[in-house]
């Protein structure tokens, strides 16, 4: 028996009818609808889903974002045509299913052993032999013969002969129903365990979304489902020390609350990293209080090992933080800001008062991420962060280090935890904001100077841009701080710029200490942003950029660049003298010359002149904190589980029965020729392979007899 592909045709007037059952029970149509599900499947994997808008807009522009969410390819398996394609699907192979198992069990049951001796002819395995025996013992003995080989045997006599039918490989047929169904059992368990359940539960309740903020707790009846839900699958945050009982189920257009029978309290969230800084292990142990007994279970949740409590499996998902307290230091970047200490909660902000703000702008300091472990590459490359000497290339060592393991690599991996950090966004009355990121503590970059990582950026999508600033003999960065404050005033600038004038001239010339004074003074003005070099607004307000600028407009190009030089000698030499008075002022011993302090003032002229185009009033450095852990969990009820487990068991079954079991029939016509017999054998089977062919010649020999 051949499956066939067409639908099932009903008897009805109506040929509009008539054609829909027929396309809808069709087996065309079912492979139709599965090309499109693999082909939304694919969409949905590759682009990622449920994220925020924005993202999407810079991805794909503002035309293409919105013709994708018009047809929801953000949530592809929540979308109504996905689950009504799933919903078809199930129809459309049901039919099928019950179209043509009848004929697949009635056939299983059929021996086809009135088949017409003339009929053997037409088949392209077939034999004839002569039997040394008569035709009732040569169809005993082979049919005896086939039975013993795993044969299904049906003896028939007739008139003028015995006709031997057998058959093998019957499961072959089994295995298109088992096939279908799973395809029928995967696509309602997926349906049952989707959005299906809760968009159900939404419509005959009468619930709606929930598209506002504030804490849960005050989320009002309609936007929640109740315990007793069938199906949903949602995320629940606790912090340690704390408990909850209320899931998120995130929608397309907002979110759903679904109440659970149980609370979750968390005691403890234990996470451990590899040396890339990666989690390795993150695990909770928690306390499970049952609302309705109040009966409580200890449990430890795991990645891949999740807890099931009254048929909701509760699954390590993720963590983030819960709620960690922060206590950070306002570094003032100009002369307006004063600075103070702050402290805050993660997820939580600030208003900024007048006097801490830049001038009567109001900022709200957002307090968004706290990290304490920050692993970082500070290896070299390949080469050692220089240029490849070709006159020591070695073939060999290059070819090896190119191949062997897939996880080798041509370059040096310097791995190191470079300690805390803090994430905050500072907003500005409009409500436009930048993010910036600040290290806690100094970092050596591998030129000898550690330096504070103070990092901005304008939108999510760019990477941060640092500046550095170089942290003094006591690993802090008051001593920078003090630098730039004394730049800011031109008393103390008036007093470095006399001190080197004094120290650089000899006594007897003070003509020429004058003129260096004057140069120094200027160059240190500038350098300060004291003045501007285009006398416009968009002129440049200080760093080497000013001191730039003012080369470019007042000396003559062929004697720039050495005005350059004595410039910024002069003005090296005049910060280092601003930085002697910080320190006197500070009751600090003075900078000793050497290699170190050279350092340390290189590192400062270049974070000093960096900071002038710093873009917030102030740095927040974090100082101390707290931190408090939180655990995401994913809660499901998820009944089409098993059901999907089936599915795929029968899918495996029906696969392998149809791809490797082949489905043979037999026949061995016996007549009788004088008093011994003869026989005329043919096979048939579904798909003619060399073991088809190979068998046959086997079984010709062995039961009739037959030569090549």
């Amino acid at each position: 028996m051949s499956v066939s592909t067409h639908g099932l045709r009903v008897k009805t007037r109506s040929p509009v009818l008539r054609a829909a059952v027929e396309l809808l029970s069709s087996m065309r149509f079912s492979i139709s609808l599965l090309t499109i599900i693999c082909i939304a499947s694919v969409i949905g994997t590759v682009l990622k889903q449920h994220e925020p808008i924005g993202n999407y807009v810079n991805q794909f522009g503002p035309f293409w974002a919105e013709v994708f969410a018009a047809v929801n390819l953000y949530s592809v398996y929540s979308a109504w045509w996905f689950l009504l394609i799933l919903a078809f699907l199930v129809i459309s192979t049901s039919l099928c299913i019950a179209r043509n198992t009848p004929k697949i069990l009635a056939d299983l049951k059929v021996y086809k052993e009135d088949i017409r001796e003339q009929s053997l002819q037409a088949f392209g395995h077939r034999a004839e032999a002569a039997l040394d025996e008569g035709p009732e013992a040569a169809a005993q003995r082979v049919g005896k013969t086939l039975a013993g080989g795993g044969w299904k045997v049906k003896l028939q006599q007739r008139s003028n002969g015995w006709m031997v039918a057998a058959k093998a490989g019957s499961i072959n047929k089994l295995g298109y129903i088992a096939a279908h169904s799973a395809i029928v059992l995967v696509c309602v368990g997926g349906l049952l365990d989707g959005d299906l359940v809760v968009r159900a539960q939404m419509w005959m309740a009468g619930k709606s979304l929930y598209t506002g903020g504030g804490l849960i707790a005050d989320v009002k009846p309609q936007h929640r489902l109740p315990s007793d839900n069938l199906a949903f699958r949602g995320n629940l945050l606790v912090a340690e020390g704390q408990q909850a009982s209320t899931a998120v189920i995130n929608q397309a257009d907002g979110i759903v609350l679904q109440d659970l029978p149980f609370a979750i309290e968390l005691k403890k969230f234990i996470v451990e990293y590899y040396s890339t800084g990666m989690p390795k292990l993150f695990a909770s142990d928690v306390v499970i209080r049952d609302k309705a007994t109040g009966q409580t279970t200890p449990a430890r949740i795991e990645v891949n090992h999740p807890f099931k409590y009254d048929g909701v499996e509760i699954y390590q998902s993720s963590f983030d933080d819960g709620g960690s307290s922060v206590k950070l230091q306002a570094l003032p970047m100009n002369a307006a800001t004063k600075p103070f200490q702050i402290e805050g909660v993660i997820g939580g902000s600030s208003q900024l008062t007048k006097g801490q703000g830049q001038g009567n702008d109001k900022l709200t300091l957002e307090y968004t991420g706290l990290r304490v472990i920050n692993v970082e590459n500070f290896g070299d490359g390949a080469d050692g962060g220089t240029g490849t000497d070709v006159r020591k290339v070695n073939l060999r060592t290059s070819l090896d280090s190119s191949l062997g393991a897939a996880n080798k690599s041509a370059t040096n991996k310097a791995l190191r935890n470079v300690g805390p950090s803090v994430t905050y966004r500072l907003r500005d009355a409009s409500g436009q904001a930048r993010e910036f990121q600040n290290y806690m503590l100094p970092v050596d970059m591998g030129d000898g100077v550690p330096v504070f990582l103070l990092g901005v950026r304008d939108t999510p999508d760019e990477p941060y841009r640092y500046l550095r600033v170089p942290a003094d003999d006591h690993s802090s960065m008051d001593g920078f701080m003090q630098l730039r404050a004394a730049l800011a005033d031109p008393v103390l600038r008036e007093e470095a710029v006399q001190r080197y004038a004094a120290q650089a001239v000899d006594p007897s010339k003070p003509e020429l200490a004058r003129q260096l004074a004057a140069s120094a003074s200027r160059a240190l003005t500038l350098f300060a942003g004291a003045v501007n070099v285009n006398g416009g607004p968009d002129g440049h307000r200080g760093g080497l950029q000013a001191v730039s600028d003012f080369i470019e407009t007042n000396v003559p190009q062929a004697e720039r660049a050495r005005a350059g030089e004595v410039l910024i000698r002069i003005l090296n030499g005049t910060l280092f003298e601003l930085e002697q008075i910080t320190r006197e002022r500070a009751g600090l011993p003075a900078l000793v010359p050497g290699e170190k302090t050279q350092s340390f003032m290189t590192q400062a002229v270049l974070s000093l002149s960096d900071a002038q185009l710093y873009p917030a009033p102030m740095a927040f450095a974090l100082k101390d904190f707290k931190q408090v852990q939180a655990s995401v969990f994913q809660v499901a009820r998820a009944p089409g589980k098993n059901i999907v487990y089936l599915g795929c068991a029968l899918l495996i079954f029906g696969v392998f029965s149809m791809l490797y079991v082949r489905e043979r029939r037999l026949w061995v016509w016996i007549t009788p020729q004088g008093d011994k017999a003869h026989a005329t054998m043919a096979l048939s089977t579904n798909r003619k392979t060399m073991d088809g062919d190979r068998e046959f010649d086997h079984l010709k020999h062995k039961l009739i007899g037959a030569k090549d």
